[in-house]
């Protein structure tokens, strides 16, 4: 089958001006279940799926958490061997998901999107591709942390874990609550480093002195010959033109004879040959008697060449004065230098010199510093350590405190939106269990989400308090608290409204949209009352692929009349029925109006 392209428009009537924290602007899926070949252009805002019972809109779903990093289940795969799904996101430039693609090889594409690819064989084998980069599936599941949550009857893993139901918590409690838990976190930090240091050094007390005696006697060698940065190589200088004295002299000698011969009578007597300085002057005052102006300028060069050979030459006269032959000197750096040579030997890395040495040093005695095992360091730090704690109780009470000052207001916003939800005589609620005794790094607090699913059932824990639909719809109440707050761009909800009808439907919906100002929010539904409030509408349809034998699925997007169409057949079955398209655009309308 050929690609299928649904092309969608979105609505821009519930656009906050915000900027768009990011979307999954395009969706590949082939070979998955029913679905051959299909590709979906997403709108912004809230995009419903919808289509008849065993079309394969649960496809969607399952492709969609399959690209992030989802479980793969080869036995959704087809019979051709191999399913793939592919998804463009944009992204704004300041996503921290771009820092983490960028450390995985991967590159934007050539309209700046971030590209995913997901491949599963028949066999289980499953590769995962980042900006045209493969990638362990671990890096794509480590991003859809903050790309996408997806909340369906069975995948309901963020609401179930106890630990992210305290992050909720501590999200609502507001940013000095999570400054104040920012804080403790750094308390509790340096608290468990100085405990373990303590006992460490309690516990290994031997072998930390044996480890600080062998650093002592190294610093006491290394202060005994005291090096300088860069000693070694000035010595190594110095030695070379100690050694090499009468040489050096006797070559300086000759050269400052050529330049300007013997006029002081120190180099030796004899009838030197012409020196350059005398040749130099001859033919400065030969031009310099001519009328040309040219060999004028020429004369005016070489008076300059003169005073150049001059000052080379007097620097000549200073460096043979500043010469030393003294043996005695000469030993002298020879005796140094193999001290040198022996430090950089045993303390230094390999061509680091005189400089490696004093690292070594200045990193033993940051070391003796953790080494020191004496009755005052021990005390010292197992005063630190008592200080610390006591930051770490003090910090984690307040902490507590903003829990549990955020639990019932928290609980009384999720509840009222549960009212509207068909869960009107649910009560959701906060346990937040301290044990300031052991304090760990999120705080002191056990923190659960409770639910009581009606009047008279015990609270207990929310997902196994909760059926599957119930779950979902206390997921969304919670998103819907947070709309706005929560950094995850995409959400996805499979079947939300499962056993729910009429009016509940309605505010279902209703809030599917409202949450849809500040995510894009995908849905599976099959209730026309949530479709109506869709910003883009995709219906999978079912049809036989005669050919192949098998069931295909195609997944198309519709407006208008069409849309009227699938409303009507979603109400009462039957796509013209007068009845049931007059309903239908009610429920458009009372959308439109909610928008």
């Amino acid at each position: 089958m050929a690609a299928r392209t649904a092309t969608t428009e979105a609505r821009d009537a519930r656009d906050t001006g915000r900027p768009a924290p990011g979307r999954l602007s395009e969706l590949r899926i082939r070979g998955l279940g029913a679905i051959d070949d299909v590709t979906l252009e997403l709108g912004r805002g809230l995009t419903v799926v919808t289509g008849e019972t065993g079309a394969g809109k649960t496809m969607v779903v399952t492709g969609l958490t399959l690209l992030f990093g989802g479980r793969a289940d080869p036995g959704r795969v087809r019979a051709n061997g191999r399913a793939g799904v592919e998804g463009r996101l944009e992204l704004p430039p300041g996503s921290p998901v771009w820092e983490r693609a960028a450390d995985a090889g991967a590159d934007p594409d050539e309209d700046g999107s971030l590209i995913l690819a997901r491949t599963v064989s028949a066999e289980g084998r499953s590769r995962a591709y980042l900006g045209g980069r493969s990638v362990p599936v671990g890096v794509v599941a480590e991003l859809s942390e903050s790309l996408l949550a997806v909340h369906g009857q069975t995948d309901q893993l963020r609401l179930s874990r106890p630990a992210e139901q305290r992050r909720a918590l501590d999200r609502y409690a507001g940013t000095d609550h999570l400054a104040l838990l920012e804080r403790y976190r750094a308390a509790h930090q340096r608290w468990r480093a100085l405990s373990a240091d303590l006992d460490r050094r309690h516990g290994q007390a031997r072998e930390l002195a044996q480890a600080a005696d062998v650093l002592r006697l190294g610093l006491e060698e290394i202060e005994a010959v005291a090096p300088e940065p860069g000693e070694d190589e000035a010595l190594a200088t110095q030695a070379k033109r100690l050694s090499d004295a009468d040489a050096l002299r006797a070559a300086a000698d000759e050269a400052r004879l050529a330049l300007i011969g013997d006029v002081t009578g120190d180099l030796g007597g004899g009838e030197p040959p012409q020196d350059a300085t005398a040749a130099l002057a001859i033919a400065e005052r030969a031009l310099a008697s001519s009328d040309d102006p040219t060999l004028v300028m020429l004369a005016q060069d070489l008076a300059d060449a003169v005073a150049v050979v001059s000052d080379v030459a007097g620097q000549l006269a200073g460096y043979v004065a500043d010469l030393d032959a003294d043996p005695a000197r000469l030993a002298e750096v020879q005796d140094r230098r193999a001290a040198i040579t022996a430090l950089v030997r045993k303390y230094a890395d390999v061509g680091t010199g005189a400089s490696g040495v004093l690292a070594w040093a200045e990193e033993a005695q940051r070391k003796l510093s953790e080494l020191d095992v004496s009755d005052e360091a021990l005390e010292a730090l197992a005063a630190e350590r008592d200080a610390a704690r006591a930051e770490v109780d003090r910090l984690g009470a307040a902490v507590s405190a903003g829990r549990r000052a955020a639990a019932e207001g928290f609980a009384a916003e999720v509840g009222a939106e549960l009212a509207g939800l068909a869960m009107k005589s649910a009560r959701v609620s906060f346990s937040v269990d301290s044990h300031p005794d052991e304090p760990g790094p999120e705080g002191i607090d056990d923190v659960a989400l409770l639910l009581a699913a009606h009047p008279g059932a015990p609270a207990r824990p929310v997902h196994k308090g909760a059926s599957g639909g119930e779950l979902s719809r206390v997921m969304l109440a919670i998103e819907v608290v947070f709309a706005g707050a929560d950094p995850v761009p995409v959400m996805v909800f499979d079947e939300v409204d499962a056993g729910v009808g009429g009016q509940a439907a309605g505010e279902i919906g209703r809030r599917l949209g409202r949450l849809a100002r500040d995510h894009q929010v995908v849905v599976v539904t099959h209730l026309a009352q949530v479709a109506a409030f869709a910003d883009t509408h995709l219906v999978v349809d079912k049809s036989p692929d005669t050919g192949a034998g098998v069931t295909a699925t195609d997944i198309r997007s519709v407006q208008g009349e069409d849309r009227v169409r699938e409303l009507a057949r979603m109400l009462s079955g039957l796509a013209d029925s007068d009845t049931g398209q007059a309903h239908a655009r009610e429920l458009l309308a009372v959308a439109s109006d909610a928008g």
